[in-house]
């Protein structure tokens, strides 16, 4: 569990070695394994015998985050507390043995894991761009447990602390240095070890900041005019971003607030208080339950085909040198691919590559790359305006504007140069796979894989099975999506595909109010108080009124005698043919947009649907624009236009912006209750039409299949 080795400097190494797992998990097992190495730490020091600590691991990982099964289960805020306070202590004991304690870290030190590090007097890091260290607890509605926020908020200040634990990243060692996490860097284990040792024997006496009589938080405390001031403006963006619909977030800054007017041992305390509140809050297990479970579930190959073999792609091609085919270049380089980027011509192409560059610019700045990286990164991109090159590609992506023509022309010719086991895909956002697939050479090798807008940062992807695409395909287009960090959503061809479709309700929800003399202004702000990461005429334009209007002919056309026409229509056909405001693209749709991408709701709306509506109902908005699209997708479930609960949660908070807080589309079924969410159901019918009947499939789905 722990390997004790002590030299002739009285500088003792600890080695993190968990028997049976892959990596160290710090649980109640490596706590109780701690108890008896702090005390004869203890007891080495009192007999002259001890000089400083060392903290490494033995296994790839430093130390992983705490355990998430129990978390998720975790009812009672008393226990949480407790479980937090027995923590706390045990950082407390490792950093007062007496001696000062460095932690050697050697690979990911994550959550609780990051913890152990900051309770030591000093941290040093291999600097290998590929670890990573930090807390990114709020991305699954936790905060830190072990007092990293007190710590931090020491160590760091205010300002500086908060923005680290607010976003959550990850961080390289490189970023990490920069931004104040760890201490210092070393090329390898043997020179970390070697540098630690070093400083241990130069600072004998060591406190912490928070345990010198005469130490205080740089920067100040909140009961600093100034300061106070500013973290009550830091305070009102936060709500005014999220409305506090994320008790992580708000806990954070207000723990900041608070622990910085106290001592360290009462803000220790008041830690444990907030931790207990979040980790049992609603909010957090459905936060957990999707963004780590259905995660998990989909890296492990939900919706994979089985019995195919890892698709390992090498060299990837790219047709379109846009912001979309230059995004996917930029992320297979990342990932370590080759890219072939072809466009129509060799300065359009050099234009991607350009981009391609500026981004790698932009990683070396954060820390993320280094220097000397760029020059092997951009050799691995090749701009071009022949497909010749594209002969020894694994797979090529196909990301240039929605004409079909255009689509089939660039395939056939990428196509001719490829051999019979290459992938194609093509990045469409509302031609049917079927259909552009009836044009390729190789149909069964032929496959969509739908990236969201950038590329670069958005974490799903879905990948779209025409009728001729083979199995293997889908496998293999799979295991290229989650080789470039991305999480494959498998759906079925039909229209809109799965994100598209459900997210169209949302827009079209937002327009029928406008047509019933909500104002538009009003709209857009029930939207985002709902959650959602924009109002849905933003989204509208954003998508353009085309596109909107594209689907709804779609779902005409697979529905048959069975559709009926959503009242959204008649608004979206009179701004697109009578207006002439077709989106964002135009810079004139429902709002209009100035050069430099500022936007204001059109001024003219009034006149065209006039507002009629001097009272409303919070809720109700907010329950129509929520309830429609979870309504919707139950009927993709139902269609088996995407078969797995865990990801339509993802593809709805990733792809489109549907809540967080809920855990998706059907998490917030599960948060909200089915009997309440049909019986609502009923009442919307009754007052908006049939849109707000429940599908069989929702009605009869038992509440475990929505849990882990």
């Amino acid at each position: 569990m722990i390997h004790y080795r002590k030299d002739t400097d009285h500088i003792a190494t600890l080695i993190l070695d968990m028997t049976g797992r892959a990596g160290n998990l710090l649980n109640h097992q490596i706590v109780a394994a701690f108890a008896p190495v702090i005390e004869h730490l203890k007891q080495e020091k009192a007999a002259g015998k001890l000089n400083g600590v060392i903290i490494t691991s033995a296994k790839q990982d430093f130390l992983e985050s705490g355990d998430l099964d129990y978390l998720y289960q975790l009812q009672d805020p008393a226990k949480a507390f407790e479980a937090a306070q027995q923590l706390k202590q045990f950082l407390r004991d490792l950093e007062v043995p007496g001696v000062p304690v460095a932690a050697a870290i050697n690979g990911d030190a994550l959550g609780t894991g990051f913890e152990l590090t900051l309770a030591c007097h000093y941290r040093i890091a291999v600097a290998d761009s590929k670890l990573r260290l930090g807390h990114p607890e709020v991305k699954i509605g936790l905060i830190p447990s072990g007092g990293a926020i007190i710590r931090l908020m020491w160590l760091l200040g205010i300002e500086r602390a908060y923005p680290l634990l607010l976003e959550g990243r990850r961080y390289s060692p490189q970023e990490a240095l920069k931004v104040g996490l760890i201490d210092e860097l070393a090329e390898n284990r043997e020179e970390m070890l070697a540098r630690a040792k070093a400083w241990l024997l130069k600072h004998h006496d060591v406190a912490r900041p928070w345990d010198d009589p005469n130490g205080s938080i740089p920067g100040g405390t909140a009961a600093d005019p100034n300061l106070g001031h500013r973290i009550r403006l830091l305070t009102a963006r936060l709500s005014a971003h999220t409305n506090d619909l994320y008790p992580a977030k708000r806990a954070i800054i207000d723990l900041l607030a608070e622990g910085s007017k106290l001592d360290f041992a009462t803000a220790y305390r008041l830690d444990s208080r907030y931790y207990a509140k979040v980790a049992t809050d609603p909010v957090t297990k459905n936060m957990i339950s999707t963004y780590w479970f259905d995660k998990q579930a989909v890296r492990g190959g939900v919706g994979r085909p089985k019995g195919f073999g890892k698709f390992r792609a090498r060299k990837v091609g790219i047709i379109g040198a846009g912001m979309m085919g230059s995004g996917i270049a930029f992320l297979c380089l990342r990932n370590g691919l080759q890219v072939v980027l072809k466009d129509v011509s060799q300065p359009i192409a050099d234009r991607g590559k350009e981009y391609v560059s500026a981004k790698i610019s932009e990683y070396i700045e954060r820390g993320t790359f280094q220097p000397e990286e760029r020059e092997q990164l951009l050799d691995r991109v090749t701009a071009t305006n022949q497909s010749d090159l594209f002969r020894d590609c694994d797979i090529v992506v196909e990301a240039v504007f929605e004409n079909k023509s255009v689509k089939t022309k660039v395939t056939r010719e990428a196509e001719e140069r490829l051999d019979e086991y290459s992938v194609f895909a093509t990045n469409t956002l509302s031609i049917p796979i079927t259909e552009l697939g009836k044009e390729s050479i190789r149909p069964a090798n032929y496959v969509g894989l739908h990236f969201f807008s950038p590329a670069e940062k958005t974490a799903v992807v879905e990948v779209v099975a025409g009728a001729a695409t083979s199995q293997e395909t889908v496998a293999r287009a799979f295991d290229f999506a989650t080789s470039i960090r991305k999480l494959p959503i498998v759906v079925k061809d039909s229209w809109g595909f799965f994100a598209a479709r459900v997210q169209n309700t949302y827009i079209l929800e937002g327009i029928t109010m406008l047509r019933e003399g909500y104002s538009a202004a009003l709209i857009e702000n029930m939207g985002r108080q709902a959650g959602m990461k924009t109002g849905p005429l933003a989204m509208a334009d954003e998508l353009g009124l085309k596109l909107v209007l594209r689907y709804e002919q779609q779902a005409a056309e697979h529905y048959g005698q069975r559709y009926k026409q959503h009242p959204a229509v008649p608004a979206l056909t009179l701004l697109r043919d009578e207006v002439e405001r077709t989106g964002k693209s135009k810079r004139m749709g429902f709002y209009d947009y100035a050069p430099d991408g500022t936007a204001r709701l059109w001024a003219g709306l009034t006149e065209h649907f006039p507002v009629t509506k001097d009272d409303y109902d919070r809720e109700r908005m907010k329950d129509r624009f929520l309830f429609a699209q979870v309504i919707e997708a139950g009927w993709c479930l139902q269609e088996e236009v995407i078969e797995h609960i865990e990801a339509a949660n993802l593809a709805s908070v990733y792809g489109w912006g549907f809540p967080g807080y809920t855990g998706g589309v059907m998490r917030y079924l599960y948060s909200y209750g089915k009997e309440a969410f049909v019986a609502r159901c009923g009442e919307l019918r009754e007052r908006y039409g049939q849109r707000f009947t429940v599908p069989r499939y929702l009605k009869n789905l038992e509440p475990d299949r929505l849990t882990p």
